[in-house]
């Protein structure tokens, strides 16, 4: 009798992972990009709320953008404007946000920028990745594209925001980690 529980337990506690592990292996790409995408946005929010609201106004040089303006084109052109265009979904109105708005404000648009694009990516399937779609500049891109130049877009501007970090004496998120964060 206690094997048969053991057992009728043991099948029950793993069935769910099995049904997991299966929904996993039927989209290992956009499983991938997801991971990718969710590392990255983690990243980019904690250097936004790093760095210190009198140093939104900083930029290296003056050819570059300010802080305050890297944080607003991820909210706007970065995030929306990519992970609308992945799916088709409208966008949310994010046209309100400016380089010059107070910290507490381009942190909150930031996070619910990404929470859109996190429900954005959750609809892509690995078989959709081939689909042609609408992108800058009038042009065709797959969606696999889209969501390639989305994280790709997400690590240059993180790096970027390392940098501004470590230019104004402070450690950007990854440098306080250790392992893969």
């Amino acid at each position: 009798m206690r094997s048969t529980i053991s057992t009728t337990l043991l099948a029950a506690c793993t069935l769910p992972l099995a049904v997991v592990a299966a929904a996993q292996a039927q989209n290992p790409v956009m499983n991938g990009v997801r991971a990718i995408a969710q590392r990255q946005t983690k990243n980019i929010v904690e250097a936004a709320e790093e760095m210190p609201a009198d140093k939104y106004g900083y930029k290296p040089t003056p050819a570059q953008m300010t802080f305050g303006d890297v944080v607003a084109h991820l909210i706007k052109e970065g995030n929306n404007y990519l992970c609308s265009a992945t799916t088709g979904m409208k966008q949310p109105d994010m046209d309100k946000f400016s380089g010059t708005d107070a910290k507490d404000k381009l942190v909150a648009g930031l996070k619910d920028s990404f929470k859109y694009c996190e429900t954005v990516l959750a609809k892509i399937q690995d078989a959709q990745l081939g689909d042609s779609i609408d992108f800058f500049g009038g042009r065709k891109v797959t969606k696999a594209m889209a969501g390639l130049i989305t994280v790709a877009d997400w690590a240059d501007h993180y790096s970027q925001m390392a940098i501004y970090l470590r230019l104004n004496s402070l450690l950007p998120p990854t440098a306080k980690k250790t392992g893969m964060d």
